[in-house]
């Protein structure tokens, strides 16, 4: 008796636990499905991959960016321009030199002036001229030699005068050229040194041309006077000048 009971309850048991076995699954059967984690390293691996070369773009870009901006900065720094100029100092020594050469005394740096003084002052001694108007034409001839040699002794001292600005601008300009952040600069500041070369031929110019006027006035008074020479020896050895030829005797008395 009593072991068919223990038999009925085991059954009984047993019964009950296949019919709540379904009720105990229905909370994992009804559960949402992103609820549940799976690992996929095949799509995990396809996504770290993706992720760098999205990186690997960025940084590519950003580099491109940083070229970008640098070469608008090399950009700028060529389109600088130069912050000196040295034009007025240059000018100003060009005109110093200009004004010396202007004030010529007498004959100037003028064609038409020179061509009128040959004319008259350096042309053929003329016959009808008195005495007086010859000897006042020999002065003035001298007068113009002296002036031109003054006048090309101030252009030297003005020339030299010019030696220590230039030095500066020189010494100024070379500095500005090293330096220079671009290629504007550099190029500027090589023009301005060959300004300063140009200055200075003008200034060797001018002495060539004063020194060069003052020998030309001293030739051409040097043969003026040999024409005035020839004329008042003429003048002196034509009969009834006032000159008469006899025999010069040392002692009258014939002793």
């Amino acid at each position: 008796m009593t072991r068919s009971v223990r038999s009925r309850s085991r059954a009984a048991r047993l019964a009950f636990s296949i019919l709540a076995a379904p009720l105990a699954l229905s909370p994992l059967l009804t559960a949402p499905a992103h609820a549940i984690i799976v690992y996929d390293p095949t799509n995990y691996a396809q996504n770290v991959l993706q992720a760098a070369r999205a990186l690997e773009q960025i940084n590519n870009q950003i580099t491109s960016l940083q070229n970008q901006a640098q070469s608008l900065i090399n950009q700028a720094r060529n389109l600088a321009s130069l912050p000196y100029s040295s034009l007025q100092q240059l000018q100003q020594s060009v005109q110093r030199t200009q004004q010396l050469l202007t004030q010529a005394q007498n004959i100037a740096y003028n064609v038409q002036n020179i061509d009128q003084a040959f004319r008259t002052t350096y042309g053929n001694a003329s016959m009808t001229a008195s005495d007086q108007q010859l000897v006042a034409g020999a002065r003035e001839r001298w007068q113009n030699t002296v002036g031109g040699l003054q006048d090309a002794m101030r252009v030297q001292a003005g020339v030299v005068g010019n030696i220590d600005t230039n030095r500066t601008q020189m010494s100024a300009l070379v500095g500005q050229s090293q330096g220079a952040t671009g290629a504007l600069q550099a190029t500027q500041a090589g023009n301005q040194l060959l300004a300063l070369q140009a200055q200075q031929l003008a200034d060797l110019t001018a002495v060539v041309a004063a020194n060069g006027r003052a020998q030309s006035l001293s030739e051409a008074e040097r043969s003026a006077a040999a024409e005035q020479g020839r004329e008042q020896r003429r003048r002196f050895l034509t009969p009834g000048s006032g000159y008469q030829p006899g025999n010069a005797r040392m002692f009258p008395n014939g002793n």
